[in-house]
C-alpha cells in the first residue's frame, strides 16, 4: 500500500510535502523511508528530481537556467543583477525579472512595459493591469489620432529593427552550429576565428535588439544622440562582420 501510495505521489509531482494517507496523521514520511519502499530507479529519479525542485524553489539565491532550448543547471544568482552565463550552456539570465534572458541595455521595467499605439495606454504584459493608475480613459482616444499614428510608425519601426536582430542573431547562431560539425573533421583545425566570430555576432545582435526597446523607452534627446550614434556605428560594424 506505502508502495502504490508513493509511487501515485511522485508521479503527480506531490511527493514533496505529502503526509501519512491515514487522515488524522499528519506525519511525513523521510527520504530513507521513500527509498526503502519505492523499488523502481526510475521513480525514486523523478522524486529525487522532485526534492532538487522543491529545494531550489525555496532558495531565494538559487533559480534555474532559463534557457528556452532547454538546461537543468543551477545557477547561484548572488547578486549578479543582469545575470552571468550559464556554465553549461553560456545562456545569460537576468534575474531581476522573469524575462528569459538578460536583456541589456534595456531595462526590467523596459521588458514588463508596453503602449498601447492608438491610446498610449501603458500596462503590465505580464499581469495586463495600468502601468499607472492615472489612465481613466481606455476608450475615447480619437482625439489623439493623429500623435497616436505617429507613435504607431514609431513603434513599428524599433519593432521591425529588433525582430531584424533578433533574427540576424538566429542566423549567427545556426552559423556557429554549422562551423562546429565542419570543424570536427579531421583535416580542418583552423576555423577557431570562425567560431569567435560567430560568437561575437550573437552578442552584438542581442545588444543591438535590446538597444531597440531602451531607444523606444528612453524620451531623453540628449543622451539619446549618443546612444543612436553608437548603436549605429555597432550596427554597421556589425553588418561588416
Amino acid at each position: 500500500c506505502w508502495n502504490e501510495y508513493l509511487t501515485t505521489r511522485i508521479e503527480q509531482n506531490m511527493v514533496v510535502n505529502c503526509t501519512c494517507p491515514i487522515s488524522e496523521c499528519r506525519a511525513q514520511p523521510t527520504a530513507a523511508f521513500i527509498r526503502s519502499i519505492v523499488s523502481s530507479k526510475e521513480i525514486i529519479a523523478k522524486y529525487e528530481k522532485a526534492l532538487l525542485r522543491g529545494y531550489v524553489e525555496c532558495c531565494s539565491n538559487l533559480t534555474w537556467c532559463t534557457n528556452p532550448q532547454g538546461c537543468d543547471q543551477i545557477l547561484l544568482k548572488d547578486g549578479l543583477g543582469y545575470g552571468a552565463a550559464c556554465s553549461k550552456c553560456s545562456w545569460i539570465s537576468c534575474f531581476n525579472c522573469n524575462f528569459p534572458e538578460a536583456h541589456y541595455p534595456a531595462s526590467c521595467s523596459h521588458m514588463s512595459h508596453m503602449t498601447c499605439a492608438k491610446c498610449n495606454h501603458g500596462f503590465c504584459w505580464r499581469c495586463l493591469k495600468p502601468w499607472r493608475p492615472t489612465h481613466k480613459d481606455y476608450y475615447n482616444c480619437f482625439a489623439m489620432v493623429s500623435k497616436a499614428a505617429w507613435r504607431e510608425k514609431r513603434f513599428q519601426d524599433y519593432n521591425e529593427r529588433c525582430t531584424f536582430h533578433h533574427r540576424a542573431r538566429e542566423f549567427a547562431v545556426s552559423l556557429r552550429k554549422r562551423v562546429s560539425s565542419i570543424r570536427e573533421m579531421p583535416k580542418i583545425r583552423t576555423l577557431t576565428f570562425v567560431l569567435v566570430a560567430c560568437k561575437v555576432l550573437e552578442q552584438a545582435r542581442k545588444v543591438l535588439a535590446y538597444s531597440c526597446v531602451y531607444s523606444y523607452y528612453n524620451q531623453d534627446t540628449e543622451s539619446m544622440d549618443v546612444v543612436e550614434q553608437q548603436t549605429e556605428s555597432l550596427e554597421l560594424h556589425t553588418n561588416s562582420l
